[in-house]
């Protein structure tokens, strides 16, 4: 099986590089992100009286 020269392994190196940070980078802005809606009954505020 012949070898491959060094400078088509730094070509092989930079394509999956390249193919990973597309990747990745897609797969973060892909994502629409949810509004969480909080209801004023759940943020009711307690209210503590401290007798000192």
């Amino acid at each position: 099986m012949p070898q491959m020269a060094p400078l088509l392994w730094l070509n092989l190196f930079l394509m999956f590089s390249v193919t990973f940070i597309v990747f990745v980078v897609l797969n973060y802005f892909i994502k629409v992100p949810s509004k969480i809606e909080k209801s004023s009954a759940q943020l009711g505020k307690t209210e503590m009286n401290w007798k000192w």
